[in-house]
């Protein structure tokens, strides 16, 4: 199924995105190598056990590209002209090797563009950890893509 065209986004509507996705050790390793990020925090146990998360976090940027992955199926597979930016990133708790990240994103703002052919979207995407029923926001951003108009003869 394909992602909403401009004319599909409602301001204030809020998407609960059908898939979720356990990050495993392997997932966090492999960003970290593609990144060459080195961060011990993420790749170290024996460096993370003596910080106070007591344990390897991972790669907040992978959380992050996940948040935007996960979202893709319901808003824009298919019809993004482009990303134009990621704004306001916020990782307010950390997410471990294991946890399970839901998202949803809500609808901030949409408007044409100046020639009427295209819309701009903004969304607020959340990541969520979802343990024992609870879950905790780890992750939240605004992502501004240019849209496609629904095409005229549909």
């Amino acid at each position: 199924m394909p992602g909403r065209y401009y004319e599909d986004f409602e301001v204030g509507e809020t998407i609960a995105h059908d898939k979720r996705r356990t990050v495993s050790e392997s997932d966090n390793q492999r960003f970290c190598d593609l990144t060459m990020n080195q961060q011990p925090l993420h790749l170290d146990a024996d460096f993370a056990a003596d910080t106070q998360f007591g344990e390897r976090l991972v790669n907040g940027l992978h959380t992050m590209s996940l948040a935007v992955g996960l979202s893709i199926p319901e808003t824009t597979d298919g019809t993004i002209v482009a990303n134009l930016s990621y704004d306001d990133v916020e990782h307010p708790a950390p997410v471990f090797h294991g946890d399970t990240i839901r998202v949803q994103s809500t609808v901030a703002d949409k408007r044409e563009t100046s020639d009427g052919e295209r819309g701009v979207v903004t969304t607020t995407v959340e990541a969520f950890r979802v343990e024992d029923g609870e879950d905790t926001l780890v992750c939240s951003f605004d992502r501004t893509v240019l849209a496609e108009k629904r095409p005229s003869d549909q």
